[in-house]
């Protein structure tokens, strides 16, 4: 049997305050650099380290749901770099948990490896990952998933300000805003970030991919 091929995972957590308001970002790339994923989320507060963990989590749960089964996974965090690959111990009461979810999901991975590099390597998951938290403190819920292509969004927006809002009308002269987009599990998940206010009206068209 063939193997599948192996794919780049840029992971990044990030506290501020440590602990205080956390958030993790995950990269996928293709062995061409071309992205395959790119996803962030807020996780409330907790320190750097476990929002570091929860990156990894989440890209592996993506990893197996997606039947990635060959990833190479880079983060610029030493310690979990360290105590995934079985050089560090987990000493940490709350991290004993995350590590060992970790390793039952790489253990059903065809191949798995993970690297420490430096933070200018690891940028647009540190970038969403940041991201996340700026929407946070402005009150915004945050969550932005981009899997694999299979449809296009064109999304118009709606009259800017409460009034416009409530009243569910969307501007004729809007500028429409594309993307592609993944129906997994029955939720549209966009590829890109999609600038668009917590309860704001919009006027969705969707086109399938031939």
């Amino acid at each position: 049997m063939p193997q599948s091929p192996e794919v780049t995972v840029h992971i990044d957590g990030a506290s501020r305050g440590n602990p205080g308001p956390a958030a993790y970002a995950v990269v996928m790339e293709s062995a061409d650099g071309s992205r395959l994923a790119g996803f962030s989320e807020c996780l409330g507060e907790a320190t750097n380290n476990v929002a570091e963990y929860q990156a990894l989590l989440a890209a592996l749960e993506y990893a197996l749901r997606n039947h990635y089964g060959r990833i190479r996974v880079q983060t610029d965090s030493e310690l979990l770099a360290r105590q995934i690959q079985g050089v560090y111990k987990v000493k940490n009461p709350g991290l004993k948990p995350l590590h060992q979810r970790a390793g039952q999901m790489i253990a059903r991975l065809e191949s798995f490896s993970i690297q420490q590099v430096p933070r200018e390597q690891n940028r647009e998951a540190d970038r969403l990952a940041n991201q996340a938290l700026n929407a946070a403190e402005r009150g915004e819920k945050h969550r932005v998933v981009a899997p694999s292509s299979l449809a296009r969004l064109l999304v118009q927006r709606g009259e800017s300000g409460a009034e416009g809002q409530a009243s569910g009308s969307v501007s004729k002269t809007a500028k429409p805003l594309r993307a592609s987009a993944t129906f997994h599990q029955g939720v549209l998940e966009p590829h890109e970030q999609l600038s668009l206010l917590e309860g704001e009206v919009v006027k969705l068209e969707i086109f399938r991919k031939d």
